[in-house]
């Protein structure tokens, strides 16, 4: 199995070994999806200044990719909610860059030369 360079970061919270194990392993399947992800960061936060203790836990993602960088953001009540939100949020945005460079490489593009090419005698 290939070692993939995640770095996963806690704000306001202590990373424990489980909550790790849980973030690699639900971000073990946008490696599937995608070979050329260069590394990805995961900050997990838990905001207890919310006055109505709704939204306490933020999970944010940040894929770097060849081309555009993909960011996702979830807040959830529940850490593990917010980690599968912002896991769903990124597999779908490398769905749909897959799809669309499959799409563009389908449609070529015919050249229109505007002058006129002499035929060969």
């Amino acid at each position: 199995m290939k070692q993939h360079d995640v770095i996963i970061s806690g704000l306001n919270m202590d990373l424990t070994d489980a909550i790790r194990n849980v973030v690699e392993a639900k971000i073990e399947k946008l490696f599937e999806h995608e070979d050329h992800i260069v590394r990805m960061r995961v900050e997990l936060e838990y905001d207890a200044h919310q006055s109505t203790h709704q939204n306490e836990f933020i999970a944010k993602g940040h894929l770097e990719v060849r081309g555009n960088d993909h960011n996702a953001h979830a807040e959830t009540d529940d850490l593990y909610k917010s980690i599968d939100e912002m896991v769903n949020k990124l597999d779908r945005m490398l769905r749909r860059r897959s799809r669309l460079q499959k799409v563009k490489r389908k449609n070529t593009r015919v050249i229109d030369i505007p002058a006129e090419i002499p035929k060969a005698v």
